[in-house]
């Protein structure tokens, strides 16, 4: 089944560039997956820290429990779209998968620093947050690599699921996107649909309401990271329930102000009287809040 959506994904020029590793080799890298080596733990997998052929890798486990055909789904769905993408200096490389678990795990590059929390910041308990210029810098980036996604290939690639815990930095603070697992692919020029998936906060208002998924889905996650880029907090947005309407609809706004009260006061700390900086700050906010 993992063969036949690897070659119909990839069409008759497919190759296999990457490595099937072995359940031993990778329960030997994380010493039997132990907790010790977890540095992410999602949702519904968990990413573990080993080292295997002299190398540091990243090994991502899913967990199933009841839900294994899900699961499967959501290996899959990764691996196929992380083999397409991977040579993207701004995705966190596939190195190879195992087959022999019951979901398949995914090999990944390790990313020297980690992944971001939900305040987009580096460490344990939200602590850590990032200089200016590194927030400003990964930002760029993380446009760049969508435009990637979304201008590439025969289909657009839509992430789904932009939110900190899917950005890893490495040794230089270049971000790493990863976790494909919920992500599709649609026509060029064409209204898409499909069910609501991904993180509440991040989730585009239209995609909430209508199902209708597009580039400007993954633009609006990009935003709502620019804003926790912006203010050093957790989803900076509110949620409220329009009378008669059962979705939670989340929003933004800064017609009073307020954003500018929630900036994180490091940055204007480093940004000081420097003007350049000062108008780099001013857009980051107007294109955050757009």
């Amino acid at each position: 089944m993992l063969l036949e959506n690897l070659i119909a994904s990839c069409g008759a020029k497919f190759t296999n560039p990457i490595r099937t590793y072995s359940a031993d080799e990778l329960i030997r890298a994380t010493n039997n997956f132990d907790p010790s080596c977890i540095i992410h733990d999602g949702r519904n997998y968990q990413m573990f820290r080993g080292f295997l052929d002299d190398r540091s890798i990243v090994v991502k486990k899913f967990m199933w429990e009841n839900y294994e055909d899900e699961a499967r789904s959501l290996a899959i769905c990764d691996i196929i779209i992380s083999m397409q993408v991977s040579n993207h200096n701004n995705v966190l490389k596939l190195l190879g998968c195992c087959l022999e678990f019951p979901i398949p795990a995914l090999v990944h590059e390790n990313a020297a620093k980690g992944v971001l929390n939900s305040r987009g910041g580096l460490g344990p308990n939200d602590q850590s947050l990032l200089p200016w210029k590194t927030r400003l810098r990964i930002a760029k980036q993380l446009a760049n690599v969508l435009t990637y996604l979304h201008t590439a290939f025969p289909r657009i690639i839509i992430h789904r699921s932009l939110t900190p815990s899917c950005i890893f930095l490495d040794h230089d603070f270049v971000p790493k996107l990863s976790n494909f697992s919920l992500s599709v692919t649609i026509p060029w020029n064409v209204t898409s649909t499909t069910e609501v998936r991904g993180t509440r906060g991040y989730l585009d208002p239209a995609y909430l309401m209508y199902f209708h998924i597009s580039e400007k889905t993954d633009v609006y996650g990009l935003g709502m990271l620019l804003l926790v880029f912006l203010t050093g907090q957790r989803e900076a947005l509110k949620f409220y329930l329009p009378e008669g309407d059962e979705q939670n609809i989340p929003y933004a706004s800064a017609s009073d102000g307020q954003i500018q009260e929630t900036v994180d006061p490091k940055i204007f700390e480093e940004v000081g009287e420097d003007e350049k900086a000062r108008q780099d700050l001013h857009d980051f906010t107007v294109l955050a809040l757009l």
